[in-house]
């Protein structure tokens, strides 16, 4: 085992309490994870072993028939464990170093055939869900006024999960909000990256600047991904991209999906900046309370400066993101204006449903996480580490 991008160290051990069934599962890229992937369904269960074999690309056989299959029942593909799953490793071939032999299968016709009927589906089922609304005009200050309105706090908004942080957090709460966000935060600002190409003038600029804070503008212990990993060692997790996945449901996974969906196709461009502006806009209060939960744990700077970094940072953000990338690429392309507008509902839309299952299994006194977590031997490590740590500042004292 190898370092990986967001850990510090080659022999550190994830707290993922998984068993490993050669039957069942197959491990992740050996270079970067020691966590089995689980399949889900019939779509995952055809695609993890394919991965996994050492040997050349074949033909995934029944891999068209269970995707057709999946589409073609109805079902809420949006909350589907397999499709989300299946979507997850299929887009993984493209940011690289998520599955086994994942270059290999990049380009496999099988794997491109089963990522666009998959993703088709889930958009389609995306637009009947995310609700229309009133389109401003083409200009950029018009555009920058509407997103501030689409995104402004709701006086009248039942709790939230953000609020929830602030005041009622614990410490098993501390941790599954952690592995929830690691499905995203790990791989911070490479979905919204891929739409640099496809921009242009002004929102390609504005979309630029925003990245370069969200790579640290050159430094690497900077890159907001690398202060989150941070933030995840700090409560005593495995900072490794992916580790958690099978602990995460669909919906957490679709979040992240539908983020690659929009930046990975062309046409969806306009989704991927009003995504981002969405984005960007509704980041910087929750960051704070974020901090403020954490801090009231008793979690100090290393866990909570991911959160204050944001808090800061993305209120300059909003203003970029709304009046010069999401303002500017619909006054230099006009036709993308509903589009732009559709991305940003999309990423309220979706991300309150995965606020709202995660404080509705709270309040039920129940864990949002898909299957249990070894809770007690990541707050036992911390705990330990604290311990030895506390003991070599006294030592160094006298």
């Amino acid at each position: 085992m190898h370092p990986t991008e967001n850990s510090p160290a080659r022999d550190a051990v994830p707290h993922n309490g998984a068993a490993h069934d050669a039957n069942s599962a197959t491990r992740l890229c050996e270079n970067w994870h020691d966590e089995e992937i689980e399949p889900r369904g019939p779509i995952s269960s055809l695609l993890i072993p394919a991965f996994a074999s050492a040997s050349a690309p074949h033909t995934i056989e029944g891999l068209a028939d269970e995707v057709a299959a999946a589409i073609a029942s109805g079902r809420d593909l949006i909350r589907d464990d397999d499709v989300q799953l299946a979507l997850y490793l299929l887009y993984g071939l493209y940011y690289g170093r998520v599955v086994d032999n994942g270059d290999q299968w990049e380009w496999h016709v099988d794997t491109i055939a089963a990522r666009l009927d998959l993703e088709r589906a889930f958009e389609a089922q995306l637009r009947a869900l995310v609700p229309a609304s009133e389109l401003p005009n083409a200009a950029a200050e018009d555009v920058a006024q509407a997103l501030f309105a689409l995104t402004a706090p709701d006086p009248d908004a039942g709790p939230s999960l953000s609020r929830h942080v602030a005041k009622n957090l614990t410490q098993e709460q501390a941790v599954e909000f952690m592995v929830q966000r690691s499905i995203y935060t790990l791989k911070e600002a490479d979905p919204h990256s891929w739409a640099i190409p496809r921009l242009t003038g002004r929102a390609k600029a504005a979309l630029v600047e925003i990245q370069a804070d969200e790579y640290g503008n050159g430094r690497r212990e900077r890159m907001h991904s690398e202060l989150f990993a941070r933030s995840m060692r700090g409560i005593g997790l495995d900072s490794r991209y992916g580790t958690y996945v099978n602990f995460v449901p669909a919906i957490t996974l679709a979040s992240f999906n539908m983020i690659s969906l929009f930046g990975m196709n062309r046409r969806l461009r306009g989704a991927i900046a009003g995504h981002l502006a969405a984005f960007e806009m509704t980041s910087s209060i929750p960051n704070g309370l974020y901090a403020r939960g954490f801090r009231r744990l008793g979690f100090d700077e290393n866990v909570t400066e991911y959160f204050d970094e944001h808090v800061e940072a993305d209120a300059v953000h909003e203003q970029i993101a709304a009046r010069d990338l999401a303002g500017g690429l619909a006054e230099s392309e006009p036709a993308l204006l509903s589009e732009i507008f559709f991305g940003a509902r999309a990423c309220l839309l979706v991300d309150d449903w995965v606020g709202e299952h995660i404080l509705e299994s709270w309040e039920a006194e129940k864990s949002s996480l898909r299957k249990p977590f070894p809770f007690e031997a990541v707050l036992a490590g911390r705990d330990e580490g604290e311990e030895s740590s506390a003991g070599a500042e006294v030592g160094a004292g006298r």
